[in-house]
C-alpha cells in the first residue's frame, strides 16, 4: 500500500496528460509551459551567463519553434481534430530541447538552414520591403499612435492611483479622526479663555466682598 501511495501523484499526472480531455486544458498548459515558459527562462540564463554554446542552442530552438508555429497556423484545421494532437506536440517540444536528442539543431541544420540559404536573396527583399512599409505607416499615423500612447499612459496612471488609494483609506480615516478643524480649535480656545476670564472676575469680586466686610465690634 505504501508503494502504491508513493506513486499516486505520478499516476494521476500521467492520466491527466495521456487521457484526452474535452477542453484539453491540462495538455495545452503543459505545451505552453514546455514550449515557451521554460525556454524563455533558459534564454534569460544563457544571456546573463554569456555562455555562447547556450545562446546558440536557444537561438536554434527559437528559430525552429517560430517556423513550427507558422506551419501550425495553417495546418491547425487539418490536424487539431486528432485527440492526441497536443500530446504529440508536447512530445515534439520535449524532443527539440533534450540535450540527448538535440532536435532543434537537427531540424535547423537539415531543413531550415538549406531553405534559408537557398532563398536568402528573396527573403531579404521581402523583409526590407516589410520594414520600409511599416516605417511609412507609422510615420503617416504618428499622431494617432501618440494619442493612443497618451491614453494608455492616463489609464495606467489612473489604475496606479486606484491601487495606491485602496491601500490608504484606513490610514486617511485615522488621520482625519485624530485631527480637529482649525476653526473648532480656535473657537474652543476662545471659549476656554472666556470661561477663564469669567472665573477670574468672580474670584476678584469675592475678594473685594471679603475685604469690604469688617468684623463686628
Amino acid at each position: 500500500m505504501a508503494f502504491l501511495g508513493s506513486n499516486l501523484p505520478t499516476e494521476v499526472g500521467l492520466k491527466l496528460l495521456l487521457v484526452p480531455l474535452d477542453s484539453n486544458i491540462v495538455i495545452r498548459t503543459a505545451c505552453c509551459s514546455v514550449g515557451i515558459a521554460l525556454p524563455v527562462y533558459s534564454t534569460f540564463k544563457a544571456i546573463e551567463t554569456k555562455d555562447p554554446n547556450e545562446q546558440q542552442k536557444w537561438l536554434l530552438y527559437w528559430a525552429v519553434y517560430g517556423s513550427f508555429s507558422v506551419v501550425e497556423v495553417f495546418a491547425d484545421k487539418f490536424i487539431s481534430w486528432s485527440p492526441l494532437y497536443y500530446h504529440m506536440k508536447l512530445a515534439f517540444l520535449v524532443w527539440l530541447q533534450l540535450p540527448t536528442t538535440n532536435g532543434a539543431k537537427q531540424l535547423y541544420m537539415n531543413h531550415l538552414r538549406p531553405f534559408f540559404m537557398r532563398h536568402q536573396a528573396r527573403l531579404d527583399q521581402i523583409t526590407g520591403w516589410f520594414y520600409s512599409e511599416a516605417g511609412k505607416f507609422i510615420s503617416a499615423h504618428e499622431a494617432e499612435f501618440q494619442f493612443l500612447k497618451t491614453v494608455m499612459m492616463k489609464i495606467l496612471t489612473s489604475v496606479k492611483q486606484l491601487v495606491n488609494g485602496s491601500d490608504q483609506p484606513a490610514t486617511t480615516r485615522e488621520r482625519r479622526g485624530n485631527t480637529v478643524p482649525r476653526n473648532q480649535v480656535e473657537s474652543s480656545g476662545s471659549v476656554d479663555a472666556t470661561h477663564g476670564a469669567a472665573a477670574n472676575t468672580d474670584d476678584d469680586d469675592d475678594d473685594d466682598e471679603y475685604v469690604s466686610v469688617s468684623p463686628s465690634s
